[in-house]
């Protein structure tokens, strides 16, 4: 593949985030192993809420990085929307996975008050809410859900992943997610979500652990390189339709 895969970061970059530096190292490690070239750039949160539509289309996939509360929360939902209502390759990770949720509540279950307590700590709807312990430093067992599209990336059922967060999926909302398409494919030992895919979609993963930071001790990610490969598939098909 000649032209590069045109990765966008969606977030509010900040070189003290570490997942921040941690993103391009992943992304170039994937890279590397699928024989591509991989082009990130940095998608700013009010940017995307001005202009938003001319500068998604410019990506063959978006990730939804750490780092909330994002300047524009708005501006971030309509990136992750914009993703799931038009194919394209998603991933996000930890803020990524908590507005995937919630964009999903507010316009496929019509809650549109949903909404994340760290930025409006009086939501009147609350979906992401305070963990009942802080996640922040911690490394925890996942538990994957059989034949699910992050079991099959993984190849086992179980994966030992770090955290950087104190924020997560209100549980009481997680039937109905499932209900309306939204997939619980991972869990914790208590039986939290973890991770969430959507049916249906060429690619769309969440996980409110942070797969990037693997990169920083010079590992690369399996569920990183499979979200390139789902991006290097878009702008293969983007070039048989030219």
């Amino acid at each position: 593949m000649k032209d590069p895969v045109n990765i966008g970061l969606v977030g509010d970059f900040n070189p003290d985030v570490r997942a921040h530096l941690a993103i391009p190292k992943a992304l170039e490690f994937s890279s590397r192993e699928l024989c591509c070239r991989v082009r990130s750039s940095w998608l700013n949160t009010n940017d995307l809420y001005r202009n938003h539509d001319k500068m998604l289309s410019r990506h063959d996939a978006l990730w939804c990085v750490p780092g909330s509360p994002y300047e524009n929360m708005d501006g971030a939902l309509h990136a992750i929307h914009f993703a799931r209502q038009r194919n394209v390759p998603f991933l996000g990770t930890c803020g990524g996975f908590q507005h995937a949720i919630i964009e999903f509540a507010r316009n496929v279950l019509g809650l549109q008050n949903a909404d994340h307590t760290e930025s409006n700590p009086t939501a009147v709807l609350p979906v992401v809410v305070p963990l009942s312990c802080s996640l922040v430093g911690v490394k925890g067992a996942i538990h994957l859900r059989e034949k699910s599209r992050i079991a099959r990336i993984y190849a086992v059922t179980e994966t030992l992943e770090e955290y950087h967060c104190s924020f997560g999926c209100d549980p009481k909302l997680l039937p109905v997610l499932e209900q309306h398409g939204m997939s619980i494919s991972g869990v914790d030992g208590s039986g939290d979500a973890r991770v969430i895919e959507l049916t249906g979609h060429p690619f769309f993963v969440a996980t409110l652990y942070q797969p990037e930071l693997t990169a920083l001790t010079g590992i690369t990610h399996p569920l990183v390189t499979a979200f390139v490969q789902a991006a290097m598939a878009t702008k293969s098909h983007e070039h048989q339709e030219v």
